[in-house]
């Protein structure tokens, strides 16, 4: 009988051993093609000999400042946002729920709309502290408004919602009242990788490498949450405290994101669907597997929005709404249907 169990699950690690090397090579694929496209194409070998220190000094610098920060920025979107799309789903046990839900993308957008218009001289960091805060402030205030007696996940979403709608409707109010200054305003809410530097690669990078392995690591309780609040307790979680910890990761993950890029709709929404068709729904598959096509999905879509009329960029984020709308309204009757 030992021998017949391991013969069943060989299959299933192989094709994802498999799959994600796949993935992997094409996140690869993609940042080498990305690093060579642009108002001046560099070859393959040029972009080699760049980082190996014999190039020219002209293309390094365009790869080594430009280029390379933008790239691991996209990636390092993805990840955040779908991650965080799988933590929400799964704990509000609702297949169409995303971060946005929560109200953190309107109430980063608030802030970073408020700032940007009121305080037109902020530098880009205060800007990112502001949606940061604005976002994370979101979901203090929906959270404690859900609360009573512990988080239902529905009353959790519905004031999640209400809440977005209040603050999009300060967005809209603050725009039509405002300066010039409202054309960064509107960039910045269509969720844009262009003119990003190190600087903010490396704000966000320390949000994501403490974050995904402590999400990774709860991924079991993740899974007992998925099943029901009842049957979590019943085999021993703690299931407020776990669900606090999760939401808080998935929200400050989502924020750090949103307030460096902007608000990019549709990836926590789509990826783990897409995920859990490609691995099933265990937590240990499903997040690795939901980072790497997160990735690639941002990356991808911002390659799309540099290409598709160079020199004029289309923001990586609109180019995900683009593909995502029709998806969600996919899934919109897919539920329908059940």
């Amino acid at each position: 009988m030992q021998t017949v169990n391991k013969t069943k699950k060989q299959p299933s690690r192989f094709k994802s051993v498999g799959l994600f090397i796949i993935l992997s090579v094409l996140i690869i694929a993609l940042s080498v093609i990305s690093l060579s496209l642009g108002d001046i194409n560099i070859p393959p070998l040029d972009i080699i000999t760049s980082f190996i220190g014999i190039g020219d000094p002209d293309l390094t610098s365009i790869l080594v400042e430009f280029r390379l920060p933008r790239i691991l920025l996209a990636i390092l979107t993805g990840v955040g946002l779908a991650v965080s799309g799988v933590v929400v789903q799964s704990i509000m046990r609702n297949p169409l729920a995303s971060p946005d839900t929560l109200g953190l993308s309107s109430g980063s957008g608030l802030a970073a709309v408020a700032v940007t218009i009121l305080l037109p001289l902020a530098s880009p960091s205060v800007l990112s502290a502001a949606a940061f805060a604005g976002g994370s402030l979101v979901f203090v205030i929906v959270y404690l408004l859900a609360y009573k007696k512990g988080v239902e996940p529905i009353r959790f979403a519905l004031i999640g919602v209400a809440v977005s709608a209040f603050c999009s409707s300060g967005i809209h109010l603050l725009i039509s009242k405002a300066n010039p200054n409202v054309n960064a305003a509107l960039v910045w809410l269509s969720g844009s990788l262009w003119g990003r530097t190190w600087d903010q690669l490396i704000g966000l990078l320390p949000w994501v490498v403490i974050l995904l392995p402590l999400i990774w690591l709860l991924a079991a309780r993740l899974d007992l949450i998925h099943l029901g609040d009842e049957v979590a307790r019943g085999l021993g979680a703690r299931v407020e405290l776990i669900r606090l910890v999760l939401l808080a990761s998935a929200v400050a993950m989502t924020a750090a994101v949103v307030s460096v890029v902007g608000t990019i709709g549709f990836v926590g929404l789509i990826i783990p669907h897409v995920a859990k068709r490609l691995v099933g729904p265990r937590h240990k598959k499903l997040i690795p597997t939901a980072s790497l096509l997160g990735a690639l999905f941002v990356l991808a879509a911002d390659l799309i929005g540099r290409g598709v009329a160079p020199p004029i960029e289309i923001p990586a984020g609109l180019i995900i709404g683009i593909i995502g709308a029709p998806y969600f309204l996919y899934l919109l009757w897919r539920e329908s249907k059940k």
